[in-house]
């Protein structure tokens, strides 16, 4: 549908600002910046073939837009940030804090702070260090660091009490309350145990150790051995306290180390707080993409948004998988919130790169955690299925499902995978692979063989049914079952294209009870039969989340056959051309050396202590593995 509130032609300046797309409520539903606004407006109103779904969607979905001109960069994302946390709009990425990390917390902002385990979201005068695993690593912590901080972590209901009565409680009694509450420690003393404290937190740990290790040496010196036992307990402590947190780089590091893994509609997000080389802790989102965004763009709303929050410290580097497109004024923005300079960058090598790694292989398994859990969320399934019906104009829920792939290199090793799901969980025991053999063959050609060879085999009964070469066996201790169970909804990788051939075979073999579909990668469209335009699901549709896992299902599947058989002849391919080197020959090389790199650097000596390798076909496999000039190997 075309819309009827572009603004006129010629209307919109060419100045660096920030714009609010509003619905017919006049919610704002998104909120975007650009360095030149006529440019970046202009694209939405172009032809909307040519936008991304949900793009297009967004701005089918809007009424009006409106903008604000600022001077600079580093404004418009100030004033965006601003817009986003006021309207917290639909169609925007969001990032909110996961309430299951809990946090050491400080009330800084009372007469005596208060030290104690916080969740949720952040307060006013109150300072946070973490997040920690659990709640009970911070009552650990708490337990050895009030040694040296005697600070109160008692509740503002008990600390009432112990004032209102004159008595302090029991932590006081062992020393590991200073109790303000009954005045034991004036308010100016007080305070510098809290900055002590914070100061330990924050990762500046040297001083502290130095003074305790001063104050040990005079109390031994001045033969009061008691208190020079306490303060080596203390140093214990303090060091216990630093054991558990694992250090990664130099001392003098402080930074923030982000990673993102992602799909079409989510992204997991992984940051690692290091301070003073050390990991002090780990947070995690998987968040919605309501709108298209690449990597760049989800490093820029995760820095606006996360280090917008009034308590959040940002450190002096922040490490990001890539840079944003207008990353010297998102530093420039950070710098001012630090008040000093921040380097927003890449690693490239090094511990630094490594430790980047490490966050992205949890950022990863992040992903595929949050994946498994609703998949596993037998709710979920039905309300799959069922959606999956209406959208399709399906008889009944699809209870079985299968899906096919093709994958190849340049019309060789060609393979093709077919997985099944039943009651939207994979039937891994009913998983096949197909050879496709005979004559190069494009994709179209080869998803027509392999339904041939599928679909011709609906009526075989479960025992005794031909296994396809390269299919993966069955579960041990059940049946195999064959191809004699139809699948309510078959469903092809790809558009219009495959959907067509597949409804040549379906006419072909006259198979008329099993519906078909296809779904198309690019913008998670899904084709069916004789239509002229795709069906759209909901980027938060649970039947779309299905059809997705079962595509990529089927993709893995067949890219994994794929990949061992190009593996296998290339190991073939090098080891051809060799007179008397047969099959027998070649796998008792490969049987012995493990690859033909290591046949390719061995000795004569030890190719011709191969079984049936003499010393005339030692010299000739040498000669022909170590002179690819003459034969490509």
């Amino acid at each position: 549908m075309a819309v009827d509130y572009r603004p006129a032609p010629g209307t919109i300046p060419t100045a660096p600002g920030v714009y609010r797309f509003r619905d017919r409520d006049r919610r704002v539903i998104y909120v975007g910046k650009a360095k030149n606004l006529r440019n970046r407006l202009n694209s939405y109103f172009a032809d909307e073939t040519r936008l991304h779904e949900r793009t297009r969607r967004m701005v089918n979905t809007a009424r009006s837009v409106e903008w604000t001109v600022v001077a600079t960069e580093v404004e418009a994302l100030q004033l965006e940030w601003t817009w986003i946390k006021e309207y917290d709009p639909r169609f925007n990425v969001m990032f909110k804090d996961d309430k299951s990390y809990p946090w050491l917390a400080v009330t800084v902002g009372e007469e005596f702070p208060r030290a104690q385990v916080m969740r949720g979201a952040r307060r006013k005068g109150v300072r946070y260090f973490g997040p920690f695993g659990s709640a009970w690593a911070i009552r650990q912590t708490l337990d050895l660091l009030t040694r040296v901080f005697p600070i109160r972590t008692c509740s503002d209901s008990e600390y009432k009490r112990c004032n209102r009565i004159g008595r302090p409680n029991l932590l006081a009694d062992i020393g590991k309350c200073s109790a303000p509450c009954v005045g034991r420690i004036s308010a100016e003393d007080y305070r510098e145990l809290v900055n002590g404290f914070c100061a330990f937190m924050s990762g500046d740990h040297a001083p502290v150790r130095r003074r305790l290790l001063k104050e040990m040496q005079e109390a031994s010196e001045a033969l009061e051995f008691e208190r020079a036992a306490r303060l080596r307990d203390d140093l214990a402590a303090l060091d216990k306290v630093l054991e558990q947190q694992v250090v990664v780089l130099a001392e003098d590091v402080d930074c923030d180390v982000m990673a993102v893994a992602d799909d079409e509609l989510q992204s997991a997000v992984q940051v690692f707080h290091v301070r003073g080389g050390r990991i002090r802790g780990q947070r995690g989102w998987v968040i919605d993409k309501p709108e298209p965004i690449d990597l760049p763009g989800i490093v820029e709303s995760f820095c606006l948004q996360f280090y917008g929050e009034q308590n959040e410290v940002v450190p002096r580097e922040v490490l990001v998988p890539a840079l944003p497109a207008d990353a010297p004024a998102l530093a420039e923005l950070l710098s001012e919130r630090r008040g000093a300079k921040v380097d927003l960058r890449v690693p490239r090598r090094g511990d630094k790169r490594a430790l980047a790694e490490t966050v992205e292989k949890n950022a990863i398994e992040n992903l595929q955690r949050h994946k498994l859990k609703r998949a596993g969320d037998l709710t979920a399934r039905s309300k799959a299925l069922e959606e999956l019906a209406d959208a399709l104009d399906l008889p009944e829920a699809p209870l079985r499902i299968e899906c096919y792939d093709v994958s190849q290199s340049q019309g060789e090793d060609v393979v093709a995978s077919m997985v099944v799901f039943e009651d939207g969980l994979p039937r891994k025991s009913e998983y096949r692979r197909f050879v496709i053999k005979g004559e190069r063959k494009d994709d179209l050609a080869s998803l027509q063989e392999t339904l041939r060879r599928r679909l011709s085999k609906l009526s075989e009964q479960p025992t005794g049914s031909p296994v396809e070469e390269g299919e993966e066996p069955a579960e041990a201790g059940e049946p195999r079952r064959g191809f004699h169970y139809p699948p309510q909804l078959l469903v092809v990788d790809g558009g219009q294209p495959q959907v067509a051939a597949a409804e040549a075979v379906f006419a072909e073999l006259g198979i008329d009870t099993i519906n078909l579909a296809g779904l198309a990668k690019r913008l998670e469209e899904i084709w069916l039969p004789g239509e002229d335009y795709p069906v759209i699901l909901s980027r938060t549709s649970e039947a779309l989340y299905l059809m997705q896992r079962v595509r990529d299902e089927a993709h893995r599947f067949a890219i994994s056959l794929h990949r061992t058989r190009r593996r296998k002849s290339l190991i073939t391919s090098a080891l051809d051309g060799v007179p008397g080197l047969g099959a027998s020959k070649r796998k008792a090389l490969l049987k012995q050396f493990g690859s033909v790199k290591r046949i390719r650097e061995a000795e004569l000596s030890d190719l011709e202590a191969v079984p049936g390798i003499g010393p005339k076909l030692a010299e000739a496999l040498q000669t022909h593995l170590r002179n690819p000039g003459d034969n490509g190997a």
